[in-house]
């Protein structure tokens, strides 16, 4: 990716940097795609970048804590930062996966319906793969199975 005055270009796709989807639009048109796998690549770079920072910080943090309530607020940050990683790990299979939509042509299409998801749905959670409707049917039956 290579930014040029005013624009980002990949490959042969030249997007403006104010660029958004629009439903004026043919839905994931070439241009759409390249900005949800633009999205989806910066969202994973920064996730591995804090996931980087974080493995420095825990093995510079190797403090000898004397006191036992200090090393026991210690152990218990480094073990949220641990859990707050693998959610973040789980997550970057989820935008791989919807990277690899993206290139075989199923992104920003519902797994269930087959219909477009909305584009305001994969602006705020680019790797959904269900609509709106279908996520929300799928959250009631599992309430209705958890609450028996």
């Amino acid at each position: 990716m290579t930014a040029a005055v005013g624009k980002i270009t990949h490959s042969k796709i030249v997007l403006d940097e104010s660029y958004r989807p629009s439903e004026d639009e043919t839905f994931m048109n070439e241009r759409q795609r390249e900005y949800f796998r633009r999205k989806l690549l910066d969202w994973k770079d920064d996730i591995l970048r804090e996931a980087r920072e974080t493995l420095v910080a825990l093995q510079t943090e190797n403090e000898n804590h004397p006191d036992l309530a200090d090393r026991a607020s210690s152990e218990t940050d480094r073990a949220i930062e641990l859990r707050a990683r693998d959610r973040q790990r789980k997550l970057i299979s989820k935008i791989d996966a919807a990277l690899s939509r993206i290139d075989d042509g199923t992104y920003g299409y519902c797994e269930e319906t087959g219909e477009p998801i909305s584009l305001r749905r994969l602006e705020a959670r680019p790797i959904a793969t269900l609509s709106l409707e279908a996520q929300e049917r799928h959250e009631r039956n599992e309430r209705v199975y958890r609450d028996d």
